[in-house]
């Protein structure tokens, strides 16, 4: 509570609102613009004057609010809402007058924290939902999204791989002399063995700037699609191809080029069209809110043919790309310029600049190109640094271009449905900006739960939050991760390393010997999570083998081909098998979904169709039903489950024996109760197919 309140507990427990629960909100979650909502409020005897509260917006915000009316002679109070035409957000809570033992006072319900089916809680003070306040009492939230708002059906329930292009795999006639002889800059390191670990020093004359470089290229990415389609993968996102100076590639110096080490725009064409011959979309990396220093635009080292931005505003000469930036002086007269999080060698571009916007959505421009290459779609970096108006015109013109299937997912690592950035609520789940955005707070949520820090039933209730505020055309398509080339990947996350940004430490951790089978299992049980969660599953290069690697750079190392251990071999059979396991069943892609049991170190939940047709109402294929449940204990556990959502005979896949596929009919210990009895061996999953 915000302050301590006089009001019993026998009256608090009378209020009562659950968002997720249809008797107390129907219909569920986010909702279309226009469409209406049921809203109903439990109080006790001793409450007047109940008052719904709401405001709605996005940029700016109206505050209203009208009296609930009484259902039949109970204390239930109901109001029926008509939400708003436009895409925007709304908040509610609840006012009312309780006599308290210091007589009469005004109090209010609204949202609670991890509670169970949203249930709210007693405040003193109303909730504090504007941009910039401290969200503390927390309202209760309605996502209005447009209602035409439609996203790709091949991205919902999607299998990506995602690949950090230097680092996957060097082609067959791959040549160091010439990788060096391609682009021979001083600052660059070129590693000859593609095992060596990555660099953290640089040259002496440069230190540190992300330069070195082993060769990885997209032929070499092209000889492995069979290896990368056996894992039942659909999309493959690469992060950055375009001409850069450094090996990650977020300075992108060309955008219509691909990185001649990657072997050039030919290479993209021919990684494309091979693509296309198994059915995997590719989804390219797109960095627009700041250019290299080293790069065509800006020119700063004047390694590029022309006028860049830099020489413009040094030397007084006409530059195409001078407006571009944001240039000044400083009291000593030496240049600057606005720059990406402070890095000098990444200067900024102002988004909204126009001769900028038509060079990025015109024709021949950055979109249109790689759209005309045969690109399925992008992902759009560090989106809340962006303009809503850049992105809304980022999709608009996505969309037109590939009738309606191109596909742009956003870099956001927060609520994407009530992000705040540069002083306002954000455009970003409400069907005019992304499809849908990486997820980042799965893997947070995950991780939590597998490293212990947090319990089923809150697994469970953050979840369903996200499940709730999302629309469901967006959280179908979500990219649920548990690695990425920004985040320490899950292995050593799963070994609670201890947090330092010292490289020289990082470079030398590993899972010790004593905690390597325990970590490995818990990476396969998260692996298990995303393949029966809803949304898309993303696995990073190398997580289906097991790779390890704290911060950047660390968690960009080379792949182990050819030097994988027995098991990181039995790792990859894991991956393969639960992977088919979603291919084959629509259930586990777009199926509908119920939690059945969360509680302590278990979770059990079912994704299911409903005559043979899943969420969207397409027909499926495949198991009417599966039954997921997880166990991250060190012991094994027994819960009881009713019988009416239990099958007495199923199919049973599990992950104890990750080698052997067990395919055999079991009974579940029936109780006298009307339960059954589901056991889980420790560090284990089930999948129950029906």
């Amino acid at each position: 509570m915000s302050e301590e309140t006089n009001i019993s507990n026998l009256e608090q427990a009378r209020c009562r609102h659950a968002s997720r629960l249809p008797e107390y909100r129907s219909p569920f979650g986010a909702r279309p613009a226009g469409s209406c909502v049921d809203i109903f409020f439990d109080c006790g005897e001793d409450t007047s004057n109940i008052t719904f509260c709401y405001t709605y917006g996005l940029y700016s915000f109206s505050y209203h609010e009208e009296p609930m009316y009484r259902v039949a002679s109970s204390y239930r109070y109901h109001v029926n809402l008509m939400l708003p035409d436009e895409a925007s957000l709304l908040f509610y809570w609840f006012r009312f007058t309780s006599k308290t033992q210091d007589g009469l006072k005004t109090l209010y319900y609204s949202a609670g924290w991890d509670s169970k089916d949203g249930e709210g809680a007693i405040y003193d003070t109303p909730p504090r939902v504007g941009a910039d306040e401290d969200k503390y009492p927390y309202a209760y939230q309605i996502t209005v999204f447009d209602k035409d708002f439609k996203t790709p059906d091949y991205m919902k329930g999607s299998m990506i791989y995602q690949i950090f292009p230097d680092r996957f795999a060097r082609d067959r006639n791959f040549d160091f002399d010439k990788m060096v002889r391609t682009d021979p800059r001083t600052e660059r390191v070129y590693h000859e063995d593609w095992n060596e670990d990555v660099d953290i020093y640089g040259k002496p004359e440069t230190g540190y700037l992300a330069c070195d470089f082993y060769g990885g290229s997209l032929d070499g990415i092209n000889e492995k699609l069979e290896y990368i389609k056996s894992l039942g993968i659909d999309i493959l996102y690469l992060n950055p191809i375009f001409k850069a100076r450094s090996s990650h590639r977020y300075d992108t110096a060309d955008y219509l080029s691909v990185d001649p080490i990657l072997g050039g725009t030919e290479a993209f064409l021919r990684l494309k069209e091979r693509a296309d011959g198994l059915g995997i979309k590719i989804i390219l990396d797109g960095v627009f809110s700041h250019t290299g220093a080293d790069s065509l635009y800006f020119n700063k080292f004047g390694r590029f043919e022309g006028v860049g931005a830099f020489q413009s505003y040094e030397r007084g000469e006409e530059s195409r790309y001078r407006s571009w930036y944001n240039f000044y002086r400083n009291e000593d007269g030496n240049i600057c310029y606005d720059s990406w999080w402070g890095f000098p060698d990444l200067p900024n571009v102002n988004e909204n600049d126009l001769s900028y916007r038509n060079f990025i959505f015109g024709k021949d421009g950055v979109v249109d190109t790689w759209l005309s290459r045969g690109a399925g779609g992008i992902r759009l970096d560090v989106s809340d640094e962006l303009p809503d108006s850049f992105i809304r015109q980022m999709r608009r013109t996505i969309k037109s271009k590939t009738n309606g299937e191109g596909m742009l997912v956003g870099e956001v690592w927060e609520d994407a449905s009530n992000k705040c950035s540069y002083g306002s609520y954000r455009d970003f789940m409400l069907g005019n900006t992304h499809d849908s955005v990486m997820g980042y707070t799965f893997r947070h949520i995950l991780l939590d739960f597998l490293s212990g820090y947090i319990s089923a039933d809150i697994m469970d209730s953050r979840l369903e939050g996200f499940r709730e505020r999302y629309p469901s055309e967006a959280y179908y398509c979500i990219m649920n991760l548990v690695s990425s080339h920004d985040v320490p990947r899950i292995m050593t996350m799963l070994s609670k390393p201890e947090d330092t940004d010292d490289r020289e430490i990082q470079r030398e951790f590993k899972v010790e010997s004593k905690d390597y089978q325990r970590c490995a299992m818990l990476s396969q049980m998260a692996y298990a999570f995303q393949i029966a969660y809803i949304g898309a599953s993303c696995v990073y290069y190398g997580d289906e083998v097991l790779m390890q690697g704290y911060k950047d750079p660390f968690n960009r190392r080379t792949y182990p081909w050819n030097r994988l251990t027995d098991r990181q071999r039995e790792a990859l059979t894991y991956v393969r098998r639960l992977s088919n396991l979603r291919v084959n069943n629509t259930c586990l892609r777009t199926g509908y979904y119920k939690t059945l049991y969360a509680n302590g170190d278990v979770m059990v939940f079912e994704r299911y169709l409903k005559e043979g047709r899943d969420f969207f109402g397409k027909e499926g294929k495949g198991a009417r039903k599966i039954v997921f449940a997880l166990n991250r204990s060190s012991e094994p556990q027994f819960i009881s489950i009713e019988d009416s959502v239990m099958d007495t005979r199923v199919t049973r896949l599990d992950s104890d024996h990750p080698v052997i596929p067990i395919t055999e009919n079991i009974i579940l210990g029936g109780q006298s109760n009307g339960t059954s009895t589901l056991s889980l061996g420790a560090y284990s999953v089930r999948f129950l197919i029906y």
